[in-house]
């Protein structure tokens, strides 16, 4: 309002200035708001109504003209050829002052004419050049339409407390403010449903009067509450102020201006999951696959272009750790993927679905080498592909592979969510002890004790050892990976002593069954080492690590990730058992190759950097350590989120060596006057 004011009023006097969004946004509730109020000013206000006909807007306009003063004869001569109409009338509106138009609904501005020169080159019949104040609305929101002088108003659906406010105004009897931000949040911040979901709490003959109640009987009901149809719908008009409808008038202007391919990509992208889908997944292969009619590159990219400048796809990086990854993504408004998942040819469409379930796996194959980003964006829309799979072990191997890349770029969250979605559906159908089944108990308890959840890691892991020690025997390598995990588990807790015994019995059985040197066995030697250290066996938990690091130099060289890993446990018990400097040396030295070979903002990196940081605070040099836990802290925050346990211990950790450096200050005496 504040930006159409000036145009109208302020120093940017007069002008074209287009608001501009999706359908359901109110835009055309934004303009008749604005020139009420102009009106109320003393300003002459005339309301057009675009037809997707260039030569009624031409007559509206003349006779805008003409109740502005626009003489009779200067109309006559223009249609007698004597002059040409277009700018005659533009002529006139330039020199008047004082005016509002308002043409509303330019959803297909290619036609508003004279001819077939682009809008923008501003010589048609909608120009930047009045004394008064040109308002367009458009679902057409691309600055290459209406060009660079043209005031584009981009409508965005309303923020979380505003959505939840409209809902609260409507029904204030239906709930709490979360509650109601909570239903806002489903709807997408989008007026229309908004006013629609509102409306509907208000009424007291409602089967649904809480926000609550509403919001969960979205997912089951979303075609009665929001996707039902309307039999007037036929009406452009009518059209626009529902839910189920509003979008079809875009597509419709899409396909009717050379975007064929825009409705079956909308309905493909509407199978997947309400989350941001990356850009490399929409390939002419999946859409030939898809619809089975050859699809090129080139037009892909238009489609996509199509729907993103009506608004039926958000493109680019909302997400501020995709963006520093640069990942491209598109995303669906979720009642727009709700609509188009009700109007698409169905989950029972074998072909479609066989399409999107193949090409998501090959993606998803790749993950490992497209990079983190890709394999963020892929997870959320994988566990459906085990859902729907007659054969799972394809789609259950994608998906653990998958969440080790995740795991290893310390993304918990994800992996936990992937892991679960695996055992349940193990659990389904293979049942409880099948080895599969053990196998997704014992990675879901593992991803449940990276996140810090170390009791359930702990509950799980021991239920998985005892059906394997029952079933596989207790010196099958299953057995003794779940006896280690335990063990690991039970260390997180704080149960130090039980996971020293339980890694001394894997460490024995390992020794015995695989030999001293395998990789097996050095990773139990580690891990008991670890666990002594926690119990405060320093000595004989360094020992421990100057065997196992020695081996593993020998066997896997001094830049293998478990070597590393050696090297930054032998540093933290030579810290703990108070040889600072040498732990201190240990730390630089691992630092160094963690972010040679790994990157600075790895998880594995940040650890290290971590420790060295507390070598340092151990070693009284507090300033230091504090510089270098807040840079561990800017990363995790950014790389792993606010609340990951690794984000909260380094902001604890950046605490106290910030306390330590305060009190080493000097202090300064008060100066007397």
């Amino acid at each position: 309002m504040s930006r159409l004011d000036r145009l109208a009023k302020g120093r940017e006097k007069g002008g074209l200035a287009v608001i501009c969004g999706t359908g359901g946004l109110g835009k055309t509730t934004l303009a008749a708001e604005f020139a009420r109020r102009a009106q109320r000013a003393g300003q002459a206000v005339f309301w057009v109504r675009w037809q997707n006909d260039a030569g009624l807007l031409a007559d509206d306009l003349t006779r805008v003209a003409q109740a502005l003063g626009l003489p009779e004869g200067a109309v006559a001569d223009a249609h007698s050829g004597r002059a040409v109409l277009v700018d005659t009338v533009w002529g006139h509106l330039a020199a008047a002052r004082g005016w509002v138009v308002v043409v509303d609904n330019v959803d297909t501005p290619g036609r508003v004419g004279p001819g077939a020169e682009p809008l923008a080159n501003y010589r048609g019949w909608l120009r930047p050049d009045g004394g008064g104040l040109l308002l367009v609305t458009s679902r057409d929101t691309s600055t290459a339409t209406w060009g660079t002088r043209a005031h584009r108003i981009a409508l965005e659906p309303l923020a979380e407390a505003d959505a939840g406010a409209v809902l609260l105004q409507h029904a204030p009897t239906a709930g709490t403010p979360e509650e109601a931000r909570a239903l806002g949040v489903r709807l997408g911040g989008l007026p229309l449903a908004l006013d629609a979901a509102g409306r509907y709490l208000a009424q007291p003959t409602s089967r649904h009067r809480t926000f609550t109640s509403y919001r969960n009987a979205l997912e089951d009901e979303f075609e009665d509450l929001l996707g039902a149809t309307d039999p007037r719908a036929t009406d452009p008009d009518i059209a626009r102020t529902v839910v189920r409808h509003t979008w079809e008038l875009s597509l419709v202007h899409l396909e009717n201006e050379g975007y064929p391919l825009t409705r079956p990509l909308l309905h493909l992208l509407a199978l997947l999951e309400l989350a941001p889908i990356p850009r490399s997944l929409i390939t002419p292969a999946l859409l030939t696959d898809a619809t089975g009619t050859t699809v090129t590159g080139a037009e892909v990219d238009t489609a996509l272009a199509g729907l993103h400048q009506y608004g039926l796809l958000s493109a680019g990086t909302s997400d501020s750790e995709l963006a520093a990854m640069g990942a491209a993504h598109v995303a669906l408004h979720p009642l727009v993927r709700g609509v188009m998942a009700l109007a698409s040819p169905g989950t029972d469409d074998t072909t479609i679905l066989a399409a999107l379930d193949n090409h998501l796996l090959q993606a998803a194959a790749q993950a490992d080498r497209a990079g983190t980003a890709t394999a963020l964006l892929l997870s959320p829309h994988l566990p459906s592909v085990l859902d729907r799979g007659s054969d799972n072990s394809l789609a259950e191997i994608t998906i653990y592979n998958l969440a080790d890349v995740l795991e290893a770029s310390g993304h918990s969250a994800e992996v936990r969510h992937l892991r679960e979605h695996v055992l349940n559906v193990n659990e389904g159908t293979l049942g409880p002890n099948h080895p599969r089944t053990l196998a997704s108990r014992n990675n879901l308890a593992n991803a449940l004790d990276n996140l810090g959840h170390h009791q359930e890691a702990t509950d799980l892991h021991r239920t998985t050892l005892a059906t394997r020690e029952r079933t596989l025997g207790p010196d099958h390598p299953d057995t003794l990976a779940s006896r280690n995990n335990l063990a690991a588990a039970l260390n997180s807790l704080g149960h130090h002593q039980e996971a020293t015994d339980l890694h001394r019995t894997t460490l024995a059985t390992r020794e015995r069954t695989l030999g001293p040197d395998h990789p097996d066995t050095l990773a139990s030697r580690n891990n008991l080492a670890n666990a002594l250290n926690s119990l405060g066996h320093h000595q004989e938990a360094t020992d421990l690590h100057r065997t196992t690091l020695a081996t593993r130099e020998r066997t896997l060289g001094p830049h293998h990730p478990r070597t590393l890993a050696s090297r930054n446990n032998l540093a933290n018990a030579l810290n703990s058992l108070g040889h600072h400097q040498e732990a201190t040396d240990l730390h630089r030295t691992t630092l160094s190759a963690y972010e040679g070979a790994l990157g600075p903002d790895h998880p594995d990196t940040l650890a290290s950097r971590n420790n060295l940081a507390a070598a340092l605070n151990s070693l009284g040099r507090y300033q230091e350590a504090a510089d270098l836990h807040r840079t561990t802290l800017t990363a995790c925050e950014r790389t792993l989120g606010p609340d990951h346990p690794h984000t909260l211990t380094s902001c604890n950790n950046l605490a106290a060596s910030e306390a330590n450096a305060a009190a080493q200050r000097p202090r300064r005496w008060p100066r007397r006057r």
